[in-house]
């Protein structure tokens, strides 16, 4: 069993994408009082439902999850609905975990927090040296917020707060809506759309140019839990696979795995986001012993075979 697991612990978002393999694998530590509270019951965007909160469940260790998410056309749309609901989330989650006197706040913040024009990969010594990128700045920045807030209760109250920052995630469970999903799921949706609709091509954003690091979903809920059991410094702390794709060879390795044939036509119109997105992720290894195990082909793979399982269910188109 691990500190953990000895724990009333709760995680916001614990019914989500990430949330649920964190969930599972605090199960799996042993846990037995793990708390996943649902928006519908608690919207953390309001003091008083996260006043509520706290008093219904009394955790000792709160991992904070939740956020308002999207991709690059949904955080160019809403950019105020981003900011304003994550910033809100993170600092009121904070703040009533502090003054219920909760033994560890673990906050999960975002790649979307580093500057747009810093060396690669990033270091997490390089956070502040810029703005980020002007698509999703908002995003980010009011998760960066969190961070700051940690460090500040920390110097003042000897709050014992983390700051965590996972790469883009992908894997079974991810959000496929077209409307609001990350490229990876976006991409695999096409794709079988377009094999199934007899569509002789599909139509991405940008140049293709771009790159960027995934993490395996399975991996970054490890990742969050040694963290939480092993870490308790005030510097951010970077987590990723050190796999740098770009978005060309990323399309072209989606569309052999989805067996589909056809046109690809990319939209130059669209923007295409920061250049490059890579982690020094040598930090993590050293102060818990994270490394990412899952390859990134398989990985691709059992997302693949997870939602062609759910459509074939119905429980997707």
């Amino acid at each position: 069993m691990s500190w953990l697991a000895k724990k009333r612990i709760m995680v916001t978002g614990g019914a989500g994408f990430l949330g649920k393999y964190v969930v599972r694998k605090l199960e799996e530590r042993g846990g037995q009082e793990i708390f996943a509270p649902r928006s519908k019951d608690y919207n953390l965007v309001e003091m008083e439902a996260v006043k509520r909160l706290y008093r219904d469940t009394h955790p000792d260790v709160v991992i904070h999850l939740a956020a308002r998410v999207g991709g690059i056309g949904v955080t160019k749309e809403k950019p105020g609905e981003f900011f304003y609901e994550n910033l809100m989330m993170g600092v009121q989650m904070m703040e009533q975990g502090r003054l219920s006197g909760i033994e560890k706040f673990v906050a999960v913040g975002t790649v979307c927090a580093y500057p747009k024009d810093i060396p690669i990969p990033f270091r997490e010594e390089d956070l502040w040296n810029g703005y980020p990128e002007e698509t999703n700045a908002p995003y980010g920045i009011a998760k960066k917020m969190t961070l700051v807030q940690a460090q500040a209760y920390r110097q003042q109250y000897g709050f014992n707060a983390i700051y965590l920052l996972p790469v883009n995630l992908y894997g079974p469970g991810d959000n496929f809506d077209p409307a609001t999903s990350h490229v990876i799921p976006a991409l695999i949706k096409k794709c079988l759309d377009a094999k199934e609709g007899g569509q002789k091509e599909i139509i991405v954003w940008g140049t293709g140019r771009p790159t960027r690091e995934y993490l395996y979903v399975e991996d970054a809920a490890e990742s969050i839990l040694l963290a939480a059991e092993k870490y308790n410094e005030p510097d951010p702390i970077n987590l990723g696979s050190g796999f740098e794709i770009s978005i060309r060879d990323l399309v072209d390795l989606i569309t052999r795995l989805t067996g589909f044939r056809g046109e690809v036509v990319w939209d130059t119109s669209k923007p295409d986001g920061q250049s490059r997105r890579l982690f020094d992720n040598s930090k993590a290894e050293r102060a818990f012993g994270f490394r990412a195990t899952t390859g990134f082909e398989e990985g691709l793979r059992k997302t693949i075979e997870w939602y062609r399982d759910q459509r074939a269910k119905g429980l997707l188109r």
